[in-house]
Parts: structure tokens; sequence; C-alpha cells
């Protein structure tokens, strides 16, 4: 099993659940996030006094996958995620790990059954 996390651009959300509803994945965990890397800040004006936003909106999602959904599930986040032709610093990125259990708490299953 896998644990496939994704920062992207609040925006693309619904591209990116379009496109893993596509492929059958049918659990994702989306949380509002804030962070910066290469794409940094910028500057805003507000009552005439300018500031720097050094960190930016985000979006975070956990995706927990049988291993063999990987490059499927890696593939079209990519994709749905990317902006317009050559794609722009913030676009995001993806994660994977590994993820040693899962239990369903209603039912008590676990592994890749409680998926």
């Amino acid at each position: 099993m896998k644990m496939v996390t994704a920062i992207i651009k609040p925006f693309k959300l619904d591209d990116v659940r379009e496109a893993l509803s596509e492929i059958g994945v049918s659990g994702i965990t989306a949380t509002e996030v804030k962070g910066f890397g290469r794409q940094k800040g910028h500057t805003e004006l507000y009552r005439g006094a300018e500031y720097t936003v050094d960190f930016l909106p985000k979006v975070k999602l956990e995706i927990a996958i049988i291993a063999d959904q990987v490059n499927s599930v890696v593939e079209a986040i990519s994709t749905a995620a990317k902006s317009e032709g050559e794609g722009k610093i913030g676009d995001g990125k993806i994660f994977v790990s590994s993820l040693e259990q899962v239990l369903r708490i209603r039912t008590g299953e676990t592994g890749s059954v409680a998926l």
C-alpha cells in the first residue's frame, strides 16, 4: 500500500478530483494549507503600505492506494494539476511513501481491504 501526498494550486482541485475519479480512486482527503518553495511569495499593497506575502494558499491531497495504482495516480495528478503549456513555478509537488497499515474503524478490516 502507498500514500500519495500532493500539494497543488487550489483552483486545480476539481480537475484533479475528476481525473482521479476517472481512474477509479474512491477516496481523497483534501486540506487547505499554506507554503512556499521556488515560487517564493509576492508583494501586495494594502492601505498604501507594501508588504510581502511569503506563504501562498495551496491544497494538500492525501490518497491511500494499493501499490499497483501508483503510476496511474501520479500521472493523473500531474496532468490535471499542471498549468497550461510547459507548466509554471508553483504547480506543486507529489510525494509517494509506503503505508504500513490501514484499519477501517467501522468494520475492523485491515490492509488493502480497508482502502
